[in-house]
């Protein structure tokens, strides 16, 4: 059920509009008005400032998509020609606050409504002050923090130094162009309009009938097309749905599957919060669901997010219930699972340390199997877990090999297994045995070749 990786986003070339060049005409009427009012023309914006803050908007202008540069953006234009950064300040804010009310209406309102807990429509969004709509988009997680910040900075300079109220003095053309780059920045530039996820039909979806061939794609799309914020909560969800232990197993395997085809995108944050949870169980000691979580982990692959403790439990756990199976009724039938098992676990990470004499130790017993024979089925498992044998483990083999080890009573005991035991050692590269036991690895070879 792998869904294709989308294609490259196409590279946008942004082209700065060609603004026409501010008449000289202009520039001297501002100078006459000034002169006819009987007003000081210190009290305008300089000739000066006018060209420069006229010269920075297209670099600006620039990162604005074409198709958010609208009636508003034009009167900013008209505005900054004639030096009335307060009134330009004034147009850019409300472009951005009109940006900003989309931007929520694309995610959802009903998504809104979900993740607030209360009702909230329309007439809601257009009511909400300009404070308070910044702090919703920073709940929804459509602005970071830095654009939060610097937005809430724009939004207290506008209440003050702007033609929307009495002002508290008047800004030069340095202090527009900063306010012009921030609202740009943290609102007109995004291009990316996120969707949000309905929160009720994906949990239902989850828990519903097992996922037919479409149904884990269609999720897996809604929630690559939301924000970070929101794909953490609802994989953390999932993540909840499957350690509960009521929860049948046709959702629990829906669970894996989705985070099975999100797991490579996951983000530092949800990777902290699945490892958070899961710690959480450990701490209240809620066995049941610490052992679903370990066992999501390992299900994903991602055991080596696990502190070195729990790799170990987990390795250790499964050696040790492949070295019962082998002992157990029925060995030759039961082993193959178990040897799967533990192979899919050493592809995932490197065997902790404190388990390595352990896994060593029942792989190649097992593989050399009893006086009555191998698990054949099993074998490949072992002949591949062998051969990846890192030099610490194949020197662990090989101090094993001797002694009153269970491998080495099981060599010096029965021939097959000796035979076994040689065959096992020819299945390891040369190259990867240590310096320091090549010759005891040689003089093994030529011992059982001899036996």
């Amino acid at each position: 059920m792998r869904t294709s990786s989308p294609p490259p986003a196409a590279i946008v070339k942004k082209v700065a509009p060609a603004l026409p060049a501010l008449p000289t005409s202009m520039l001297s009427s501002i100078n006459a008005l000034a002169k006819s009012l009987n007003i000081p023309r210190e009290v305008l914006a300089s000739n000066e400032e006018i060209e420069y803050a006229w010269a920075d908007l297209p670099r600006e202008l620039k990162e604005i998509p074409s198709d958010h540069r609208g009636e508003l953006i034009a009167r900013m234009c008209v505005a900054v020609s004639v030096g009335l950064f307060d009134g330009a300040m004034n147009y850019i804010w409300n472009a951005t606050i009109l940006h900003l009310r989309d931007t929520i209406r694309n995610f959802g309102l009903s998504v809104v409504k979900q993740i607030l807990q209360r009702d909230f429509d329309e007439k809601d969004l257009l009511e909400l002050q300009d404070s308070q709509l910044l702090d919703l988009c920073l709940k929804l997680n459509l602005i970071n923090e830095d654009g939060f910040f610097f937005l809430d900075q724009c939004r207290d300079t506008r209440n003050n130094f702007s033609a929307a109220h009495p002002t508290l003095g008047k800004i030069n053309d340095r202090e527009f162009v900063v306010f012009l780059n921030r609202c740009v920045k943290y609102a007109l530039a995004e291009t990316a309009l996120h969707k949000g996820v309905d929160i009720f039909a994906f949990i239902s979806a989850i828990k519903g009938e097992r996922f037919n061939s479409g149904q884990c794609t269609v999720w897996v799309e809604r929630l690559n097309a939301t924000h970070d914020a929101q794909r953490q909560l609802l994989i953390s969800m999932v993540h909840g749905i499957y350690c509960d232990p009521s929860t049948p197993e046709p959702s629990r395997l829906n669970s894996l599957d989705l985070c099975t085809e999100l797991k490579d995108a996951f983000s530092s944050r949800i990777r902290s919060d699945l490892i958070n949870r899961h710690s959480e169980y450990l701490a209240k000691g809620d066995e049941k669901r610490h052992k679903a979580s370990q066992q999501f982990f390992e299900k994903l692959s991602l055991i080596k997010l696990l502190n070195e403790s729990e790799q170990h439990s987990i390795f250790s756990k499964a050696i040790e219930n492949l070295w019962n199976a082998h002992q157990g009724m029925n060995n030759f039938y039961n082993e193959p699972p178990f040897a799967k098992r533990v192979l899919e676990l050493s592809k995932q990470e490197e065997i902790p340390e404190t388990a390595q004499d352990q896994y060593v130790g029942v792989v190649v017993t097992c593989f050399i199997g009893n006086a009555y024979g191998v698990s054949w089925g099993a074998v490949p498992s072992y002949e591949e877990m062998i051969t990846g044998f890192s030099p610490k483990e194949i020197a662990t083999l090989i101090r094993l090999s001797r002694g009153d080890s269970p491998l080495a009573k099981r060599v010096n005991a029965h021939n097959e297994c000796r035979k076994r035991f040689l065959d096992s050692l020819k299945l390891i590269d040369v190259k990867s045995v240590p310096a320091p036991v090549k010759s005891q690895y040689q003089n093994l070879l030529d011992e059982k070749k001899i036996a």
